[in-house]
């Protein structure tokens, strides 16, 4: 990899292996602190701290510094809808909300170490809630407001929320999800401390209100009349919020990220990564709900300066233009989007971007799942005709921001599709055997972060020993990230999936990630989903659930190509024991392929906890697509 980075990017990995502390202290020198730290680094294993004594507040750096500096003017976000309504705000408008929501978070009480629940959709009143939190010292959990009532339940419980915010509705194509009815629900379900509800009010109609409980936004920001909108000084371990992570699989994990090194973290990856400046028109298309929102939505772009775009509902309603319509309107310089959603507008082709301006835009980047080559040639080729990059990378809730990219920012590395990059500069990573062994390139294994990093959570909420036990003694003395991969001679990381999602057959393992790839690379492809199942001579087989793109028809003769595609890639180690035809792949609301779930339907099971899907109707056509498949196998068995 030595030939392949810049002298720059070379030197800071070489710094920040020597000396991680004064590497990351050089860092955060380029952010206000009201008072400098006394120890830039401190790790008594597995627990470290950043930024020790230093004093800071997070909702101050991504606002009032700016407007102090003069920059109060330029437009700091646009919130826009698949309606058409847009609101625009300045620096100063900004500041001047989030003082007022502030001092109103004030006059119900709420203060210093105080939680909070976010159950909104992508708007305004949100982000600035999310910012007033922060701005006071009280710690936020946003919740995706497209979960349902247990899953809500459980996660107001797990921070001990004293107040929840909500709508009565947000949008989402074209239709209206009663959000507070949601709520009621969830609180019905009991287990928690709220003493409050707060309701952003969108429709006429309004909402069911509970006069002893609830309140409107509008009566809310009257609790503020006569308090202080003032921020809070917080010291740079205090937490600045807490956020479930995307598994499904068990009682939620509340990542906590903290003022000084989260902010430290996300800043330095939105310079170093994505080479975000204050001129950027800056464009992360996920959900507050997720990492993502709050880090390259909220958080990330306003500590740099630059314009923040938050879109409120889907990038294909109503038509696949909404991404390219976008773009051309605000001027976008850059975009952050998911896999999923470069593989949703394929399906509808290219046709959609054509006739807009796209002379703007300067560089996509792609997280969330591993942005298969096929997508990746697609966009970069096809659409973007190669004009600019399209970087694909890796990180995870816990992490706060990029582990694994392309140091765009710093001098970008060749692209090679499929791979998620290779460590940017701070981050030391090993891929590892079963007993914790580090394998040389080509080997795969699981791979591990060596050493913390500032926008590495310190803890679970409420979990400390949970997070030990979970992150830093899976391998002894090192982070587990769950995740399968490899590097190559280059030192590009590349990813296959989960480690539990790993399906073996007659002994050789293979990622669930290389064999959707394979299936992608037929041009009927959309999306596809894989997941072992028992075999009594290998162990396991391949079962496939494949979308196909606009247009096509599922046929035998296509199922034979796509057999013969798959093993051209893979070799035929890479045995396809069914492919079952689907509309839609089961997904998380983030976009992440629910394998666990096609597991369950291959093996007749109940597929547990659901609640985090976005759309139930697709389990029941993976099953009944798999009981015609099963049925006309046992047809040609006899």
């Amino acid at each position: 990899m030595a030939e392949l980075v810049s002298p720059i990017v070379r030197r800071m990995q070489q710094e920040a292996r020597q000396d991680p502390g004064a590497f990351w202290a050089r860092a955060a020198e380029e952010l206000p602190w009201f008072r400098k730290w006394d120890v830039a680094f401190d790790w008594q294993f597995p627990t470290f701290r950043w930024f020790v004594g230093g004093q800071t507040n997070m909702a101050y750096n991504c606002l009032d510094q700016h407007v102090q500096r003069g920059w109060g003017g330029h437009t700091a976000l646009i919130y826009l809808n698949e309606r058409g309504e847009r609101q625009l705000f300045t620096y100063a408008q900004l500041r001047r909300e989030v003082e007022r929501t502030a001092a109103a978070l004030r006059g119900l009480g709420m203060g210093k170490g105080d939680r909070l629940t976010i159950y909104m959709p992508v708007c305004p009143e949100a982000i600035v809630l999310m910012l007033a939190a922060v701005r006071i010292g009280a710690i936020h959990s946003v919740v995706f407001a497209g979960f349902g009532a247990q899953a809500l339940a459980d996660r107001i419980a797990a921070s001990g929320s004293r107040l929840v915010f909500t709508a009565d509705v947000s949008y989402r194509r074209g239709g209206e999800v009663r959000l507070k009815e949601i709520v009621d629900q969830a609180l019905a379900l009991g287990g928690n401390e709220v003493e409050r509800v707060v309701v952003l009010r969108r429709t006429a109609d309004g909402a069911p209100m509970s006069p002893d409980r609830d309140l409107y936004w509008d009566d809310f920001l009257k609790r503020g009349e006569g308090e202080d909108g003032r921020h809070e000084v917080m010291e740079a371990n205090e937490p600045a919020y807490i956020l479930a992570t995307s598994g499904t699989t068990a009682r939620p994990k509340l990542a906590v990220h903290v003022h000084g090194g989260y902010q430290v973290g996300i800043y330095s990856a939105a310079r170093w990564c994505f080479g975000l400046r204050p001129t950027d028109v800056w464009w992360a298309t996920s959900d507050i709900g997720w990492a993502v929102g709050h880090s390259y939505t909220v958080y990330g772009p306003l500590l740099v300066g630059c314009t923040s775009i938050a879109y409120e509902g889907a990038l294909d309603y109503p038509g696949p233009e909404v991404l390219w319509r976008v773009v051309e309107e605000f001027g976008v310089t850059g975009i952050f989007t998911s896999p999923t959603a470069v593989r949703l507008l394929m399906r509808y082709g290219e046709d959609a971007a054509r006739g807009f301006d796209l002379s703007s835009l300067e560089r996509v980047f792609c997280a969330g799942e591993v942005l298969n080559a096929p997508a990746w040639e697609w966009l970069q080729k096809v659409v973007l005709q190669d004009r600019i990059p399209v970087i694909d990378h890796w990180w995870q809730t816990e992490t706060g921001g990029p582990v694994i990219g392309n140091p765009y920012g710093l001098g970008m590395l060749p692209i090679k599709p499929g791979s998620a990059g290779v460590p940017l500069p701070g981050m030391e990573v090993a891929v590892v055997g079963p007993e914790g062994q580090e394998l040389g390139p080509g080997e795969k294994g699981i791979l591990v972060i060596k050493r913390p990093f500032p926008s590495l959570t310190p803890t679970l909420w409420g979990e400390p020993e949970r997070y030990g036990q979970d992150y830093w003694q899976r391998v002894p003395g090192v982070y587990f990230t769950g995740d399968s991969a490899h590097l190559d001679e280059d030192g590009y990381v590349w990813f296959a999936g989960r480690a539990d999602e790993v399906i073996k057959i007659a002994a050789h393992r293979i990622g669930t990630i290389e064999v959707e790839s394979a299936f992608l690379k037929h041009p009927a492809v959309a999306e596809a989903g894989v997941t072992g199942r028992p075999d009594p001579v290998r162990g396991e087989v391949i079962s496939a659930f494949v979308a196909l793109k606009q247009g096509q028809r599922p046929s035998e003769e296509l199922r034979r190509e796509l057999l013969e595609t798959v093993r051209r890639e893979l070799g035929p180690v890479a045995v396809v024991g069914d492919i079952n035809f689907v509309g839609m792949l089961p997904k998380t609301r983030s976009g992440k392929i629910m394998r666990r779930v096609l597991k369950a339907v291959v093996l007749d099971r109940d597929p547990g906890d659901i609640s985090t899907i976005e759309d139930e109707g697709s389990v029941e056509e993976a099953r009944q697509a798999w009981l015609q498949m099963r049925q006309e196998m046992g047809q040609a068995a006899q």
